[in-house]
């Protein structure tokens, strides 16, 4: 595996794919190869609550819509439908390697995803990671050894560390491999997400956030930042090269599918990442 060793600056803009927009780092993809993009709610064939581009499989949409509307991604992004990896996500911080390119190894790491995993790391050219959201936090990580990550940060995984975790392991892997230490030269993307704002909780929830994260990451009584966690999480293991969407999924519902705005009836948008090169 080839490494660059310097990205640029990570920075998030409007793109179009075929019928996907998404935001992405054009930047990125010309250095590196790795193509990310943080998809929104349209350009699919889902109707009602899960118009239109509902990636999400468990959401009670027809299964038929799902199926096509995640071809329609993988044709947008030029991936082979079965070179796509889709977690089984389930607020945890489990996290699943993809380290090869043949089809058996690909199918190896697609059943243990399938099992349940809330992060892909994937080593591989040619296989892609796709996880859905409604409000919890995308979170992509890349590192100039050519490696990358999508991880599921809802507050249960963001308060139990998915996103530091998984960066120390891309580092791992990295320094395994002979790169040196890596963290600090890594780009990192969130997603659109549920804003601090809009992200109301309970004693109990806001106080595990004030105790692991502290006071700027609990602006006040009522409320939690997801995004300020992320940051600081990921700062605690090196990752400082950090760029927020600043998109909100509920005050964006026209754009973005959001759990709590549409009552618990709600697509999925993805978070996808892909090296083709």
């Amino acid at each position: 595996m080839k490494a660059t060793l310097e990205l640029p600056l990570p920075h998030l803009s409007k793109g179009r794919f075929a019928s996907v927009s998404a935001l992405t780092d054009d930047d990125l993809y010309a250095c590196l190869g790795v193509r990310i993009a943080f998809t929104d709610r349209m350009g699919g064939v889902s109707a009602g609550p899960f118009e239109s581009l509902n990636l999400g499989a468990h959401v009670n949409d027809d299964v038929t819509c799902v199926e096509r509307n995640r071809a329609i991604v993988a044709e947008a992004f030029r991936v082979a439908p079965e070179r796509m990896i889709v977690p089984l996500q389930v607020h945890g911080t489990h996290i699943v390697v993809a380290d090869g390119e043949k089809a058996a190894d690909v199918e190896r790491a697609r059943t243990a995803a399938n099992a349940g995993a809330d992060a892909l790391v994937v080593e591989a050219t040619n296989v892609a990671a796709l996880l859905c959201f409604a409000d919890c936090v995308p979170v992509i990580i890349v590192s100039p050894s050519g490696r990358f990550a999508v991880a599921h940060a809802g507050w249960r995984g963001a308060v139990h560390g998915i996103a530091a975790k998984t960066a120390s392991l891309l580092a791992r892997l990295d320094e395994r491999d002979g790169f040196g230490s890596t963290a600090a030269l890594m780009n990192a993307y969130l997603g659109p997400h549920i804003c601090a704002e809009c992200f109301e909780t309970g004693d109990e929830v806001r106080a595990r956030f004030l105790e692991k994260f502290g006071e700027a990451c609990t602006p006040d009584e009522r409320h939690v930042d997801l995004a300020c966690a992320l940051r600081t999480d990921l700062k605690r293991v090196g990752v400082v090269r950090v760029a927020d969407a600043g998109q909100c999924t509920v005050c964006g519902n026209e754009r973005y599918f959001s759990h709590r705005a549409q009552n618990g009836v709600a697509g999925r948008h993805g978070a996808f990442a892909y090296r083709q090169r």
